[in-house]
């Protein structure tokens, strides 16, 4: 037999690179109190009869708890419940603290908002080194419709569907990267645009309320430079007839919305906002993320070539529309 020593902490790191899911054990003690604790050892054993396992470190303060109970349920997390899963790692408080909790056999407590949901009777208990190994036996479960949170080298993951393979011949076709984003954009566009359009704006007041809605205080030559990012040139005559319906102000060369002009910025912030959440309505929580997070870092890894004045922080200041949140939703 091999007994080579090795360094607990590499063989931890090699476990980690096995990806599981997370999910929080419950029971209720001997005294009447709740015990919860994080655990990504669950696995199942058996169909028929339904079985499942965990494990539990013997110095766990919960442990005798959990080994002494009748019963026991697994909560299988879903991917909003990063949080819980950290308070739940935890020992000491009160981790049940604002919870609403449903009751399962022994009156063992059950979560809610998780993946699925296993209520178990303790069936067989074993050693396992330092820890105890625990087989249920599943007397109910539940299932819901919600992504679940993994865990892999030391972190919290978020699953993502394989990518459909396309034909190679797609490639510089309807499948190019930049033929997906600008229909994205035209698309998610278009519902804001009507609504401009039927309130007898064109295209270019769509374009400088964009642009204004990043930041104001621009003076005219910052302007008509940010403009140009758009591909389009800003017109004299366009900010003029601005200016004479009272929409913009000029303080100091520096171009100012109106309180006029501003609930009308805010008001097309929230055809925006609208917009986004129609067009994500197809799309996960967790996707939609990982969507901005991908986008993201196309931008980024793209615009090393930018004019200093089209770089994000020089177009975002804090003055931005974007950032009152309050007033967006009041306009809706």
């Amino acid at each position: 037999m091999n007994t080579t020593p090795f360094d607990p902490k590499q063989f931890r790191q090699a476990l980690g690179a096995f990806t599981t899911g997370v999910t929080i054990v419950t029971t209720r003690g001997a005294d009447a109190q709740d015990y919860g604790m994080t655990a990504n050892s669950f696995n199942s054993v058996s169909i028929d009869p339904p079985m499942v396992l965990w494990s539990i470190n013997k110095d766990s303060s919960s442990a005798q708890a959990f080994t002494e109970g009748a019963h026991f349920a697994v909560h299988i997390l879903a991917t909003d419940q990063e949080a819980l899963s950290n308070r739940f790692a935890k020992s000491g408080a009160d981790k049940f603290t604002g919870l609403n909790l449903q009751r399962g056999p022994s009156d063992i407590p059950l979560l809610e908002g998780c993946s699925a949901r296993f209520q178990c009777k303790t069936t067989y208990q074993y050693e396992g080194g330092d820890h105890i190994i625990l087989v249920g036996e599943v007397l109910a479960f539940d299932r819901f419709d919600k992504a679940p949170l993994v865990f892999h080298s030391g972190g919290y993951r978020r699953l993502q569907p394989a990518a459909a393979q396309r034909p190679t011949s797609a490639i510089y076709g309807e499948n190019w990267l930049g033929f997906l984003l600008g229909r994205a954009y035209y698309q998610l566009q278009l519902p804001i645009r009507q609504q401009l359009q039927a309130m007898g704006m064109q295209d270019q007041d769509f374009e400088l309320l964009g642009i204004l809605s990043f930041s104001e205080g621009r003076t005219l030559d910052e302007l008509f430079r940010l403009f140009e990012f758009t591909g389009k040139a800003l017109a004299e005559e366009q900010l003029a007839l601005w200016l004479q319906k009272g929409l913009l102000t000029l303080d100091s060369g520096r171009v100012l919305f109106t309180d006029k002009g501003r609930q009308l910025a805010i008001q097309w912030l929230a055809f925006a906002k609208a917009a986004e959440m129609n067009a994500l309505e197809a799309l996960a929580f967790d996707e939609a993320q990982q969507l901005k997070l991908l986008i993201g870092r196309v931008i980024q890894h793209t615009g090393s070539e930018l004019p200093a004045h089209w770089r994000k922080e020089n177009i975002w200041q804090d003055n931005n529309l974007w950032q009152q949140p309050d007033a967006i939703a009041s306009a809706r």
